[in-house]
């Protein structure tokens, strides 16, 4: 009893195994193409990324291998390499070539094993990370010719490095289905970027044509989408940038930006949000700020940030709410197509999310995979519309505004017609008493005229007066002034009566200029006797060598750092005192400190002395005589 279990468990064992073990697929003439999936692809992660085909293929690491329980697999850590296999049995009897194709062509590098015997494998490497024509087969996915094994069951290994989600989309198909399906698929995508162009072309001629800013927006929205569309497919690589690989890791999320942020332009302008509602516009601007900071901390910190697509989410969701909010909330008719619009890009959003978790939905088959490029058809198609029926509601705000502006008009001629009638009654009656005034105005003026010769003669007697009276003036403004001068110089005149003949500092050097150039002026570096204004306030410059002498040089006030006033005063009082005044009593006077007082009665003193040396009647002379050095 024991052997009979011990042999149905081995059996049991050997149909588990069979059942799990990897399956081969077929080629039959009859299918032109077959998508690997689950049990048909194996995978296997190599954290070292320094294993070869020779290390895998070994009996070592056959047994490491995993199972797929995934429609397609995926390399979920992007420090790792991963290792595939698939297994091909071939058919001696087929005519037809065969191929392996690579759906998904953002994968940076494959190193697909062919092979050759037992031992040796031919390498064949792809990958977005190398330039466009060293691709075998000229075609945005990545393809590999297979060789001929007679009706061998061959095993091919698969290693896949990528910073970004790589989708192992594996497909066996013949040479001329490729071909066929090409064709097809470009000729589908000959038709939707010609329809972005279209749309684009026509969007610009009509800004052109209208200046209306929406074309604008909306041409450079369509412009960013098939950039973006172009980049996703691999068209951009093919036809756009095929020697600059590097382009490949950047473009898409750059166009995608680009795409968002003009969308956030496009519809808040459509929306007239900065006038209609303020909140809304706000938020638009709070999600441009979190998308763009993003954008710039994906470059500068962290490059794999730069592959996370689901930030679109956000200003799609801004601009989708505010959609929603101006059609239902404020009744806002071309809202409407956004809504339709943003509808659709939601869908081929949740579309591409759901993929990229590896959740299979395909609601339209294999078409589902372009979900999110038809979307972007409808939502052009349906913006356009909103354009349309924006420009409509603007004319037709234009076509009332200019009704109520001639039924105003009409108004306003109606009004001016009655005042004019109105104004020419009141005209005929005021003719009518200024013809009766006429008359009395005349004997009026009759008088006016011979009261207008009285006062001309008055008038003249007046002027005779006034000339007497300007002379009695000068003349006793003159002698005031020498009442003044005599005042100032008698010993007993105060600061204030001192300073009251010349208040202000620019009179004090006016004063200063007449005593200095009294006999006139000369050059003391030529003698020149003509001058012309100086760069301070009352200079001279000498109009021959161009030498500038100010009004204090030469002076007792050369170079003095008190008042003018004051350092007249002070030259005033030690001159009335004959030099016997003391520093002290200075300082009480002038409010100045002692040493400053002492410092400048010295130099005073000391020119006094020299000057009464020199003649003994000095003090005759009055005290400005002191002022000028020399």
């Amino acid at each position: 009893m024991i052997g009979h279990g011990v042999v149905v468990l081995l059996l049991l064992t050997l149909l588990a195994n069979k059942s799990f073990a990897q399956q081969g697929v077929t080629i039959q003439d009859t299918v032109d193409q077959h998508i690997f999936s689950f049990q048909e692809i194996e995978y296997m992660e190599d954290s070292t990324r320094r294993l070869t085909v020779a290390n895998v293929s070994s009996d070592e690491y056959t047994s490491r291998f995993k199972r797929n329980t995934l429609f397609n697999p995926t390399n979920p850590n992007r420090e790792s390499a991963y290792w595939y296999r698939i297994k091909i049995k071939h058919n001696s009897k087929s005519k037809k070539d065969w191929v392996i194709e690579f759906f998904d062509q953002t994968i940076d590098h494959i190193e697909f094993y062919d092979p050759i015997d037992s031992v040796r494998y031919a390498r064949i490497i792809l990958g977005d990370e190398s330039v466009f024509d060293s691709r075998e087969t000229k075609h945005k996915n990545f393809i590999v010719n297979l060789s001929s094994h007679q009706n061998e069951e061959v095993v091919y290994y698969i290693k896949v490095e990528s910073k970004q989600k790589a989708d192992i989309l594996i497909v066996l198909r013949s040479r001329d289905w490729l071909f066929q399906y090409a064709l097809d698929e470009y000729f589908f995508f000959g038709i939707f970027y010609g329809m972005i162009l279209v749309f684009s072309f026509y969007n610009l001629l009509m800004f052109i044509a209208v200046r209306e800013s929406h074309y604008l927006y909306y041409f450079l929205y369509i412009l960013c989408v098939g950039l973006y569309e172009m980049s996703a497919d691999g068209i951009a690589f093919q036809y756009l940038w095929p020697g600059s690989p590097v382009l490949n890791y950047y473009a898409p999320g750059i166009f995608l930006y680009l795409a968002t942020t003009v969308a956030l332009v496009f519809s808040g302008s459509l929306l007239n949000l900065r006038r209609n509602d303020r909140p809304i516009f706000r938020l638009f601007i709070y999600a441009f700020i979190v998308r763009t900071i993003f954008l710039i901390m994906s470059i500068a910190i962290n490059p794999e940030w730069f592959r996370f697509r689901f930030i679109e989410i956000l200003p799609f969701a801004v601009i989708y709410y505010a959609s929603l909010r101006s059609y239902f909330a404020q009744r806002y008719l071309p809202a409407r197509f956004l809504v339709a619009a943003y509808s659709f890009v939601a869908f081929g959003i949740l579309y591409k999310v759901l993929q990229y978790f590896g959740i299979e939905w395909k609601p339209f088959g294999e078409l589902s995979h372009y979900s999110l490029g038809f979307s972007f058809v409808a939502e052009m198609l349906l913006l356009s519309f909103a354009i349309s029926d924006k420009i409509r509601v603007l004319s037709l705000e234009k076509t009332q505004a200019s009704e109520k502006i001639i039924e105003q008009l009409h108004e306003n001629q109606e009004l001016k017609d009655n005042l004019n009638k109105t104004l020419e009654e009141q005209v005929l009656i005021k003719t009518a008493e200024l013809i009766q005034k006429s008359a009395h105005i005349e004997e009026q003026n009759a008088q006016l005229e011979t009261a207008n010769k009285q006062l001309e003669e008055q008038a003249r007697e007046i002027a005779e007066i006034n000339i007497l009276l300007a002379r009695d003036n000068v003349k006793l403004q003159h002698d005031v002034a020498e009442v003044k001068e005599a005042r100032v110089l008698s010993k007993e005149v105060d600061y204030e009566e001192f300073s009251a003949t010349h208040p202000t500092e620019e009179s004090w050097m006016k004063f200063l200029s007449d005593v200095k150039w009294a006999d006139g002026y000369a050059c003391r570096k030529c003698r020149n006797e003509t001058y012309g204004p100086g760069r301070s306030l009352h200079s001279r410059r000498c109009t021959k060598c161009g030498y500038d002498e100010s009004v204090t040089a030469y002076t007792l006030l050369q170079n003095t750092r008190l008042p003018l006033g004051k350092a007249l005063y002070m030259i005033f009082l030690v001159y009335n005192s004959r030099g016997s005044i003391s520093s002290y009593k200075l300082s009480e006077i002038l409010s100045i400190r002692q040493s400053t007082c002492w410092q400048y009665s010295s130099r005073i003193k000391a020119l006094l002395n020299d000057k009464r040396r020199r003649n003994p009647n000095f003090f005759q002379s009055g005290w400005k005589s002191i002022i000028i050095e020399g």
